[in-house]
């Protein structure tokens, strides 16, 4: 099996199969000899920040010494982004020889009826990797809730982390704060469970319970405690236990993903994992992401943002109005199923510029009705009919002082990073 075909295998799989399960999971595994069992994991679910904190905690391991798993969703750039081990990621051949092994006993399964799902197949891979490496610990980020997410096969974490909860994917998870944050805590399994510092009451109510229920003992970081030096979109300093931290990702929300990945490290340190100051400054201090607020340019300042929640919009917003003094161009393209009018209305708000584009996915929005939807928030809105058009739209007036700011659906950031990036490239070489 090639690379290629590992890729179309893997992805011929549904993304949903009827009533959520651990079953299908549960029996690859087992014919696999549970790789799981071997592996010491980290476990993070959450709405917004799991892909943060999971990767600011295994840069952590990894400068204390440990050779640490990162398990992510989705991918952004590469498939192979969703399974790291010391930043590197999964080599070609390794996918494509793990697969070949797993199409096999996924073969045997679908004879019987019970083949596992698309998520599942590449949770099972990462699995099977990351054991037969010798991961010392797997930074194991939830892809969907986690009561039934795939990742939940795993025995009782070291530590379980929460990060923020708020509302989304509802048609599988629940309509309200309450029943997501139960599925969330569906991860929790005794031991140890991390909480963000400033969730939600409702959140933070079912999340104390099923601690309890489940006797397992939470942490939460005090938000009180943390003094901010100094916060602008491109610089952040605060102290925190003692520690003056530095994080490399932007946006004020990764003051509390930080804070919860400094917890998190403390209780590995009293587990035995010997975790310096130093290695948790170093880790949130270099930690890169792409399309998490990623600024690819700084005059004229570029963002780039996978924010497609209110909570990510919010998040974003934020980031935006440290921006009043300049002129604001927006690319935004979102996902028919997510909450989009809420999410283009906080953005679109603060724009001089709209510019509404149809991502790359079978469930997109059109850019047509996105930009019919936007035009009460912004005086200038126009629609593309794809990204290439929209960027250089974007692009052809943007002076030093203005800003653009690309955001939505993960599918847009895949294809218009590039685009950006070498129009940055070739901006910088003229102005020179």
């Amino acid at each position: 099996m090639t690379y290629e075909e590992s890729l179309a295998f893997i992805h011929s799989h549904k993304r949903f199969s009827g009533a959520p399960t651990m079953m299908h999971i549960t029996e690859l595994l087992n014919r696999m000899g549970n790789p799981q069992n071997k592996l010491k994991f980290v476990h993070i679910a959450g709405t917004n920040g799991k892909g943060s904190t999971t990767t600011m905690t295994a840069n952590i391991l990894r400068h204390a010494g440990y050779k640490t798993g990162l398990y992510i969703s989705p991918f952004v750039l590469c498939f192979r982004e969703r399974m790291q081990i010391n930043g590197m990621m999964i080599s070609e051949r390794e996918l494509a020889e793990i697969t070949a092994e797993v199409k096999q006993h996924c073969d045997a399964m679908g004879k019987n009826g019970s083949e596992p799902i698309e998520f599942e197949l590449v949770t099972a891979i990462a699995l099977q990797w990351f054991a037969r490496q010798g991961c010392d610990i797997v930074c194991f980020e939830v892809g969907l809730g986690g009561r039934f997410d795939a990742t939940n096969v795993i025995a009782p974490p070291l530590v379980q982390v929460i990060t923020s909860i708020s509302l989304d994917h509802t048609a599988i998870l629940g309509d309200t704060i309450e029943q997501i944050a139960f599925e969330k805590c569906g991860i929790i399994k005794g031991g140890v469970t991390v909480c963000y510092p400033v969730q939600e009451l409702s959140a933070l109510s079912v999340i104390m319970e099923q601690c309890a229920i489940k006797g397992s003992t939470l942490v939460q970081p005090n938000a009180n405690s943390i003094e901010v030096l100094n916060h602008t979109l491109f610089d952040t300093v605060f102290c925190y236990r003692g520690l003056e931290l530095h994080p490399s990702l932007a946006g004020e929300h990764q003051i509390y993903n930080a804070v919860t990945v400094v917890e998190t490290c403390i209780q590995l340190r009293l587990q035995g994992f010997g975790i310096k100051d130093s290695d948790i400054v170093y880790g949130i201090g270099n930690t890169h992401f792409p399309a998490r607020m990623e600024v690819l340019s700084r005059k004229p300042l570029i963002v780039l943002d996978g924010a497609h929640n209110p909570s990510g919009t919010q998040a974003l917003e934020c980031a935006l109005q440290q921006l009043s003094t300049h002129k604001i161009t927006v690319i935004m393209g979102m996902l028919a199923d997510k909450d989009w009018k809420d999410s283009s209305a906080r953005i679109a708000r603060h724009a001089a510029k709209f510019i509404a584009v149809t991502p790359p996915s079978p469930r997109a929005l059109p850019a047509e009705q996105l930009a019919l939807a936007v035009k009460q928030h912004c005086a200038d809105v126009q629609s593309c009919n794809n990204i290439p058009q929209a960027t250089a739209l974007a692009v052809e007036n943007l002076g030093e002082q203005d800003a653009l700011v690309v955001c939505g659906s993960l599918f847009l950031a895949a294809e218009v990073r590039p685009l950006l990036l070498a129009h940055t490239a070739n901006h910088h070489k003229t102005t020179k």
